[in-house]
């Protein structure tokens, strides 16, 4: 059974995310700078394993759904920072303009197995792996796809204190570029047709069929 942890909202990194994105665009006017393309770095999937005492389980491990034996825990984590520029209109207002956007991507997994678990077991939660990866593959892809539509993009602010709205408008950009990206990514359906259709690797279904089964099944669902 996968436990699956699509994060990060920027908002909770706070200054080290946005520490602080004034960095090179002041609140003074001056002449608007042609927007550039998002800039993404996509770093390569972790994958680890890890065995355990089911009767002392370590407390770093998730915890494991009722009637499961091993899990897949799958982090995909997302980083955005937004840059801009503002042209201030009059002390109260202002004009943003979306200039930066730089993403990080990763995916770190982490198989959980009891001592003395079976192989059939072992290759269930491999299983699970193979679809988190699936996903991963085009994340890259789909966080440009998301980033690219609030390039260029221009938002008014108003305020007695223009630089407090000046960040607090890039924080809720970096916000809402996370939360469509989760929202897009979401590889649980897939996880939970990947467990039905082997009973939680019960049953004598081949990985690699249900693998395939459960990715054609949400292609399917897309259309």
């Amino acid at each position: 059974m996968p436990s699956r942890r699509v994060i990060v909202l920027c908002v909770l990194l706070g200054m080290l995310i946005f520490g602080w994105l004034r960095w090179q665009y002041p609140l003074l006017p001056r002449q608007n700078r042609e927007p550039t393309i998002p800039t993404i770095n996509k770093q390569p999937a972790t994958v680890a394993s890890r065995t355990f005492d089911p009767t002392s389980p370590p407390s770093d491990m998730p915890p494991l759904a009722y009637g499961e034996d091993a899990e897949c825990d799958s982090d995909f984590l997302f980083h955005a920072t937004v840059g801009g520029e503002s042209r201030q209109t009059d002390a109260r207002h202002a004009t943003v303009t979306i200039t930066q956007i730089k993403i990080m991507l990763q995916l770190n997994i982490t198989i959980w197995v009891p001592t003395g678990v079976t192989q059939r077991i072992i290759k269930h939660e491999e299983g699970h792996r193979q679809i988190s990866e699936y996903y991963y593959q085009t994340a890259d892809n789909l966080a440009e796809r998301i980033a690219a539509t609030y390039m260029g993009r221009q938002i008014d602010i108003t305020g007695t204190d223009l630089d407090v709205e000046f960040n607090k408008m890039l924080q809720q950009a970096a916000t809402d570029i996370t939360a469509e990206y989760n929202k897009e990514l979401s590889p649980g359906s897939t996880q939970l047709y990947y467990d039905a259709v082997t009973d939680h690797g019960r049953n004598q279904v081949e990985v690699k069929d249900a693998v395939a089964a459960a990715v054609e099944n949400i292609k399917i669902s897309s259309i």
